[in-house]
């Protein structure tokens, strides 16, 4: 392999490696924040106006939500949000998650649009995150072993 050609793989390699394990991190660790600090609420399934659409393997989940904290509370009642689930990642949509099915869900209070899944309602949420950060540590360790291989 050519020297340029290996420092440049080895740096795009690296770079997206390094940038899907920290996005990863991130994310994982936002899920588990509103899991364990966001407000409970129950969420129905709602059928999608698009018909692409229902190829997105998170379903677009209706739930009322309180008022946003810090808001002056005169006149502000519970809103209703439309957002998408963050984290659920199957290749095709659980048949559990048809339009009209209530699900539970926790979210942001200040943001209602940052919403998961509750724990029960997800079957194996570590596999997901498992996959995508071995994808990450795979590139990175590639991108790195070719940096290496340029330099020594």
């Amino acid at each position: 392999m050519d020297r340029t050609t290996a420092v440049v793989g080895g740096l795009v390699l690296a770079l997206f490696g390094g940038a899907l394990l920290l996005w990863c991190a991130a994310e994982v660790r936002l899920r588990h924040r509103i899991r364990r600090r966001g407000v409970p609420a129950e969420a129905v399934v709602v059928a999608e106006d698009d018909p692409h659409g229902e190829l997105d393997s998170a379903p677009l989940l209706a739930f009322s939500a309180l008022p946003s904290v810090g808001g002056s509370g005169t006149g502000r009642y519970a809103e209703r949000v439309l957002a998408r689930p963050r984290g659920h990642t199957p290749l095709r949509r659980p048949a559990r998650f048809a339009p009209g099915t209530a699900v539970r869900v926790c979210y942001d209070p200040r943001r209602p649009e940052r919403v998961v899944l509750a724990a029960g309602e997800i079957s194996r949420p570590a596999v997901a995150d498992l996959l995508w950060s071995a994808l990450g540590t795979c590139c990175l360790a590639a991108g790195t072993g070719l940096l290496a291989a340029v330099v020594g």
